[in-house]
């Protein structure tokens, strides 16, 4: 059988409440067994001060305790005057009527003639009464060992009943006329076993049932363990069934939010993962039909080219081959920027660390597009600051994003218009904008422009140049140099690319 999550947490579970319980048990137990034992020596310490009282008694009509001297009959006639309580219990039980005067000791009157009161006669005996076998033979009447538990010295250390090495106990001193004669010791109880059968059964009673009861309660956690175990790993198994479809590729199975707790966030942060992994799925294979597109366009064209020229449609003169020229051209150029982006993706492309100052790296570019801007019937400004805002940088990078950022606003910006270059600094970024006149893009489609040959509309096509996949390089070597990218309208009219690069503390 396999030990699974839920049978390993309803075992923990039933383990730890066995453990509990049954301490708890035992310690209820053994506590109810020593305070019984306790009660009971309390008890018998009441009949001892009982005892005490009638040994004084005895010894003014004696004289001496000559009579007690090693006489064990002597000490159970005194003790046939006591009234002990577990006595009494036992002769409930087994249903026999109390002694007369319901085991009172008798009025101090009846010791005047100086002997001990004669017994009464027993009573007849009655129908319900027990048959004679029933009654309690010699020696049950001390149920509890009370007369064996018994020592007493003499007040010259001699001793007159029981063991001389008696271990102590309780003790009353017994006083006549202000004298001590002797001293009485009990031992007390250590345990309940070989005490009276009421007592015994009494704690054998509560004890039973503590073990009932516990059981009661090992049994219902385990049901409830059982249960909650279930509960619990309820969302883990929606979770194993959401996380399998995924790895088979399923890319659309979401795991459902079956409770508030840690579960609930994991069934969320795989929710969010399954919509990443859809979405990257979307975005390959649309890449993938893109490229394909975008490389079966220039293969068309020098197809055909080439097959006018074997059909002698078209004279091999140099306007075809210029014509073929700029076709390869354009599938190089688009096959670079591939492997530069697959580059980038697997983190293989070089970099040289230096510090840069980007006003002097981007002051020659602009003025070189100056010229170009002018060509297209477009006017280039830019504003850069006086004083060096300087980053760790990769120069040839970065300049290949500006490069490809001015690219953009002079081939997609209509004639007349304007691009406007500016580069500030603020908090500890350095900020590079680019923006440019009209056309723009719709609303809402500016994050989608660093998507990878991705394209809004006409006015941004291949007829005008490009691969498509300019934006997304510049955005894969931003990232590289720590800072973001990010498109906006532009109050010109067109787009504004916001360029931010984190700025050296100390350059």
């Amino acid at each position: 059988m396999r030990l699974t999550i839920a049978r390993k947490l309803a075992l923990a579970v039933i383990a730890i409440v066995i453990v509990c319980v049954g301490t708890m048990g035992w310690m209820t137990s053994s506590n109810l067994k020593r305070g019984f034992i306790a009660y009971l020596n309390e008890m018998q310490a009441q009949d001892l001060d009982q005892l005490r009282d009638l040994l004084a008694e005895r010894y003014r009509q004696e004289g001496n305790f000559d009579w007690l001297r090693r006489q064990p009959r002597a000490l159970r006639e005194v003790l046939d005057l006591m009234k002990p309580q577990i006595q009494t219990d036992f002769d409930v039980r087994n249903r026999r009527r109390p002694p007369p005067g319901n085991g009172r000791r008798p009025p101090r009157e009846s010791f005047d003639d100086g002997a001990m009161p004669p017994r009464a006669a027993d009573p007849p005996p009655r129908a319900d009464d027990p048959p004679a076998e029933a009654q309690p033979p010699p020696g049950a009447r001390d149920p509890m060992g009370f007369a064996a538990r018994v020592s007493i010295r003499a007040a010259n250390g001699e001793v007159l009943m029981g063991p001389p090495d008696f271990p102590p106990g309780a003790e009353r001193a017994i006083v006549v006329d202000g004298k001590t004669v002797a001293t009485v010791r009990l031992r007390p109880l250590r345990q309940a076993a070989g005490t009276d059968v009421g007592a015994t059964g009494f704690l054998h009673e509560q004890v039973r049932d503590i073990a009932i009861l516990s059981a009661l309660l090992i049994f219902t956690s385990i049901l409830l363990a059982l249960w909650l175990a279930r509960h619990l790993l309820r969302p883990v198994a929606a979770l194993r069934d959401v996380t399998a479809r995924l790895a088979r590729g399923q890319f659309d199975a979401r795991a459902p939010l079956l409770s508030r707790d840690e579960l609930a966030e994991l069934a969320l942060h795989v929710n969010e993962m399954a919509e990443a992994l859809e979405a990257s799925e979307r975005q390959r294979r649309r890449l993938l039909a893109d490229v394909s597109h975008e490389l079966r366009t220039p293969l068309t064209v020098i197809r055909g080219e080439i097959e006018a020229l074997l059909d002698g449609i078209r004279r091999a003169d140099p306007a075809a081959l210029l014509s073929l020229h700029a076709e390869v051209l354009r599938l190089n150029k688009l096959v670079d920027d591939l492997h530069q982006l697959a580059l980038a993706d697997a983190g293989d492309l070089h970099y040289v660390w230096t510090p840069l100052a980007l006003a002097p790296m981007l002051a020659p570019l602009l003025e070189r597009y100056r010229t170009r801007a002018a060509a297209a019937d477009l006017e280039l400004r830019w504003s850069l600051p006086q004083h060096p805002l300087v980053v760790r940088a990769d120069a040839d990078r970065l300049a290949q994003v500006a490069i490809n950022l001015l690219e953009n606003s002079v081939r997609y910006t209509d004639r007349g218009g304007r691009i406007a270059v500016s580069l500030s600094a603020r908090a500890g970024w350095a900020t590079l904008a680019f923006e440019d006149s009209a056309p723009g893009v719709p609303e809402g489609a500016h994050a989608s422009l660093f998507e990878r040959l991705y394209r809004v509309d006409s006015a941004r096509t291949r007829e005008r140049g490009g691969s498509g996949l300019g934006l997304s390089i510049c955005r894969a070597l931003v990232a590289a140099h720590g800072g973001t990218i990010e498109a906006t309208p532009s109050t010109l009219g067109g787009v504004r690319i916001l360029l931010r690069l984190p700025l050296l503390p100390n350059p």
